[in-house]
């Protein structure tokens, strides 16, 4: 059953009356399509359970992706605190080693671990192995559909801070537990 006020979808268990409580997907809705994203719960519940609060709480309709940084990260969150993205396009992005392991790969999401109230959670999604990021970003994602969206944000033209032309909006979230 879907709660049309909060764009939160809820799955009912079969034979079963309660609803599942964490969902194990998003699907963002921007305005160049969706980007479908798994959840890790596993590895950052705390993370992921402030994600969905927010969600729940529409936090994330209409936000801008504000940061497009070419084989890098796009950001979408808080316009008025744009120094975490830019702090970390000056030194580590030029690194030639970087790690594979999952945490870094590309289409991965995650938030900064710096301590934001709510209504500051920043979304990251990586557009490339970015090692350097794990002591910065806490991954709670990954996308699993929606990867040429994530890249066509990638390609938008951007001013001299990294900010788009044309604005892209998050139109919407939606938690799932299947896709």
């Amino acid at each position: 059953m879907e709660d049309a006020s909060l764009g939160v979808e809820h799955d009912i268990m079969f034979g079963d009356i309660k609803t599942v409580s964490i969902p194990k997907y998003a699907v963002i809705n921007t305005s160049k399509g969706l980007i479908t994203v798994e959840l890790y719960n596993e590895g950052s519940p705390e993370v992921v359970k402030e994600f969905i609060d927010s969600s729940k709480k529409g936090r994330f309709k209409g936000r801008l992706f504000n940061r497009v940084i070419k084989n890098f990260v796009i950001q979408a969150g808080d316009v008025d605190r744009p120094g975490t993205t830019e702090d970390w396009t000056s030194r580590g992005k030029h690194y030639n080693h970087l790690d594979t392991s999952l945490k870094h790969e590309a289409f991965m999401l995650g938030t900064s671990k710096a301590k934001q109230d709510g209504s500051r959670f920043h979304l990251f999604i990586t557009t490339a192995p970015i090692a350097d990021l794990n002591e910065k970003i806490s991954v709670f994602g990954r996308v699993v559909k929606g990867e040429e969206v994530v890249q066509e944000i990638e390609e938008v033209d951007t001013d001299e801070h990294y900010r788009p032309k044309t604005p892209i909006e998050i139109i919407g979230l939606t938690l799932k537990q299947k896709i």
